[in-house]
């Protein structure tokens, strides 16, 4: 792969393989990425009433979902199962709630105390790496039916979550010990391959391990910059190539250009991953370094082309993946996938268009990173949707049919830190990256761990 430093991005990787315009609209300037370079306005300041409203009501999904024995949040609603994104997403929750005064520091110690515990002791997919999912109530390795064992391993949650395990670590070092210990048990020795690229795990039909390399353009670097902050260089998972270009209402949008025919993994643009690197890294923070540089004008122009979309059509958009309440139960909703522009897809690729939503954590990520009229506008066709005593619903369907009637630790998660962002900035505090917590030279070896020192 190429290095491709974003002011040569646009010219070097992605023209290679630029799609004609899709959508044009006369009345809107095109806007390529190299237009698109200047870093967008966040919200910042104090919440509102309103905003501190949502986040009480946020709040109120983990107060009822999660195990009083293991300390993990329910993925959905009653339902007694997590990912490792889903812990993430949880620990986001209380660090959240603590800073914004809806829990105090008995509670946060508590929470923080035991769910760290049980993710320190989980038991790991053939003595690996962890499982892709747990039972919550019993903090045992579960396949997506909750089914007692094991399924494999998700890089990219891992990422997810060792982000997480330094945010709290930053805020609460007296849980830094606990965190250690728990990212020593993993053997990253086929987790991050040489030179720097992602692999998660599987089980094939003859019983055996598959080695998957994993993520596409967006979540792939997001994971990576979780390794990198425990001092794993994943260089090759932070750059941009191999990617494309499509046109959308005249904005030159980003994709993985490697086909989801060949590899079997969907190359969906959507809004989660760019929010999640502005809200966690900061936009500063990504534009300083020549390996996330590319980021700032592709989360720009992912943004761009969902405010025309509804400039063009009147349909609100904020484009990102989402559970349902009934089958197919998890969508992806797309900018672009599988070559295909606004797609809605399910984990098998299927088309269902009718489950279209404009997602509650999408609409607030974009509210927060830019502000704009239309990010308001989007704000507040979100914010009424809710159980009030039991968290925000995954958002609303895009054919107006009311709202999308399940909750989520995910969706809850992240609207908590998308208003502590708000509030304080880019959720992760600049360090310079230590690798002590590897306990000795042959431990780290054995595992493939940072090298201490």
């Amino acid at each position: 792969m190429n290095n491709p430093h974003y002011y040569g991005f646009a010219m070097t990787v992605l023209c290679a393989a630029t799609a004609a315009p899709l959508f044009a609209d006369g009345n809107l300037p095109r806007r390529a990425l190299s237009e698109a370079t200047e870093l967008s306005i966040p919200r910042s300041g104090e919440l509102t009433p309103a905003e501190r409203e949502m986040a009480r009501i946020a709040w109120a999904y983990f107060a009822k979902n999660v195990q009083p024995d293991t300390g993990l949040a329910n993925a959905v609603n009653a339902f007694p199962s997590a990912t490792l994104w889903d812990m993430a997403s949880y620990l986001a929750a209380v660090v959240s709630a603590d800073e914004l005064g809806l829990i105090d520091a008995v509670e946060t110690d508590q929470r923080l105390s035991t769910a760290l515990s049980t993710i320190q002791h989980l038991q790991l997919f053939r003595q690996e790496c962890p499982n892709k999912v747990y039972n919550t109530a019993t903090a045992d390795p579960a396949d997506y039916r909750n089914n007692p064992g094991e399924i494999g391993c998700s890089a990219i949650d891992m990422g997810r979550l060792l982000i997480w395990l330094k945010i709290v670590e930053q805020r609460h070092p007296e849980f830094g010990e606990t965190i250690a210990r728990a990212i020593r048990r993993w053997n990253m020795c086929k987790i991050v391959v040489s030179p720097g690229v992602l692999y998660g795990t599987a089980i094939a039909e003859d019983g055996a391990t598959r080695h998957l390399q994993e993520g596409r353009l967006g979540y792939e670097e997001y994971a990576a910059l979780g390794f990198s902050l425990w001092g794993f260089d994943v260089t090759e998972a932070k750059r941009a190539a191999p990617a494309a270009t499509l046109w959308l209402y005249d904005v030159e949008v980003p994709y993985d250009s490697r086909d989801p025919r060949v590899l079997g993994a969907h190359n969906y643009v959507v809004t989660e991953s760019y929010a999640l690197l502005g809200l966690e890294f900061g936009w500063d923070a990504l534009a300083a370094s020549d390996d996330t540089r590319w980021i700032i004008p592709a989360a720009n122009n992912v943004y761009e082309a969902q405010a025309r979309r509804y400039k063009t059509t009147g349909i609100l958009t904020a484009r990102t993946e989402h559970q349902l309440s009934e089958a197919p139960y998890f969508v992806y909703d797309t900018l672009f996938s599988d070559g295909i522009p606004w797609a809605t897809i399910t984990e098998t690729g299927t088309l269902v268009p009718e489950q279209s939503g404009v997602a509650t954590k999408g609409a607030l990520g974009l509210w927060a990173l830019w502000k704009t009229h239309y990010t308001d506008i989007l704000f507040d066709h979100v914010r009424t949707h809710y159980d009030p005593a039991g968290g925000f619903y995954e958002g609303v369907y895009e054919d107006g049919r009311g709202a999308i009637e399940t909750r989520t630790a995910n969706n809850n998660g992240i609207i908590l830190e998308t208003l502590l962002f708000k509030e304080t900035g880019p959720l992760v505090r600049p360090q310079k990256v230590s690798t002590t917590w590897s306990r000795s030279e042959d431990h780290a070896r054995s595992r493939c761990l940072p090298r201490p020192g």
